[in-house]
């Protein structure tokens, strides 16, 4: 079997460096001999192309990479936002840096296909402008921006933020390049972006709790207007960034108003019986019980150690919640739950008008078999 003797060992050792991960490491994860790597890194060997494109594929580049000339420029390689993500979360893991990675190459994606497309109906990103404004206003401002009604759940503040020009993804939540795993604490990031910002979300337990993330990830869009990675923690930390951004998220899923509905004195003793006390307003609103929860403590309505109690309760929950998930009798409609609406119509609308072709929009939409995707768009047809 012909061998590529070609290969540019200094870019394999940057890329097992980048990933993490040692050359005897990476000789198993290609099935080949730490020996034969050896010899490869030598220049006494070479690989066979499929070889080449399974190493391509674990460190998340194209096979052209290990050929190029020359010490890798990682101010090529890696995006501002990118960095910036890095510099926030040093710990990020090589599995996540290669979903970072992804999402942005989604991005010049949809982007490449919006713009020959040209369709009038995708809103391009022009944000509110929030300078000057507190916190409960810019989130007053930005619910009326989105026309949020006083109904909502993920998929309505998902599907109204995409309307904004801002893409929205989400974790697949089976394993493969889509899935942030369980293990991470990470849960969401933002990747800030003057034409086309990209927020990620973990699938999560409730789709409340991705809607509190989701929501959080978009003010550090429009608030800071930066790149972002968040974990469990960030969620209640003091840092200025991440308690504007709680701050902004609590008064934009439940605004003032809202708490208008809430009678403290039906309020129960036990807080395992306030999500039954709040149920009303968790499910029109499309928010958590906690959220409604940390709104009654920041207006003086419920004191800190009632809502450390019932987070406390409810993290034990979770922990006993936790299923495995269910089955991929729609693999088709995947692709829709991790990139949304707007980019699945968007790759569909260019295969229909053959500006691309069926092995591309297989590849954009997360490898799906010629059969999915003719039935992925059959649903849309049907719409």
């Amino acid at each position: 079997m012909e061998r590529i003797q070609t290969i540019n060992a200094s870019r394999i050792d940057w890329c097992c460096n980048d990933y993490g991960i040692t050359r005897e490491a990476l000789a198993k994860k290609i099935n080949i001999s730490f020996t034969t790597l050896n010899k490869v890194m030598a220049g006494e060997d070479g690989l066979t192309f499929s070889q080449l494109r399974k190493m391509a594929d674990l460190f998340g580049r194209g096979t052209l990479f290990f050929l190029e000339p020359g010490q890798v420029n990682e101010m090529k390689i890696h995006t501002p936002q990118f960095r910036t993500l890095s510099n926030q979360k040093p710990e990020i893991t090589p599995q996540l840096k290669k979903m970072i990675r992804s999402v942005e190459q989604q991005r010049e994606v949809f982007i490449e296909l919006r713009d020959e497309l040209d369709h009038e109906e995708i809103t391009r990103f022009a944000p509110p402008l929030l300078n000057g404004l507190g916190i409960s206003e810019a989130a007053r401002v930005v619910r009326a921006w989105l026309r949020l009604t006083d109904c909502n759940d993920f998929s309505s503040y998902r599907q109204a933020i995409e309307a904004h020009g801002i893409l929205v993804f989400r974790s697949n939540g089976y394993n493969g390049q889509w899935q942030i795993s369980k293990g991470n604490p990470i849960i969401g990031f933002s990747l800030y972006d003057p034409i086309c910002p990209v927020i990620m979300v973990k699938k999560q337990d409730s789709d409340s709790r991705q809607t509190f993330t989701l929501i959080h990830e978009l003010g550090h869009l429009l608030l800071h207007q930066i790149s972002s990675i968040d974990d469990e923690g960030d969620m209640h930390s003091s840092e200025a960034y991440e308690q504007e951004a709680n701050a902004f998220t609590g008064h934009l899923l439940v605004p003032d108003i809202f708490l208008l509905s809430i009678d403290d004195r039906k309020r129960p003793a036990m807080v395992s019986e306030f999500d039954n006390w709040l149920e009303q307003q968790r499910k029109t609103w499309g928010v958590s019980g906690e959220a409604i929860l940390r709104r009654l403590m920041d207006v003086g309505r419920l004191n800190s150690s009632e809502y450390n109690a019932y987070r406390q309760w409810k993290q034990e929950q979770f922990s006993l919640e936790m299923g495995t998930g269910g089955t991929r009798q729609y693999r088709c409609r995947e692709p829709k739950h991790i990139f949304g609406d707007v980019f699945v119509r968007t790759v569909l609308d260019a295969l229909s008008s053959h500006r691309i072709t069926l092995t591309k929009a297989s590849r954009y939409l997360d490898n799906l078999t010629i059969k999915d995707l003719h039935k992925l768009e059959q649903y849309y047809a049907g719409i």
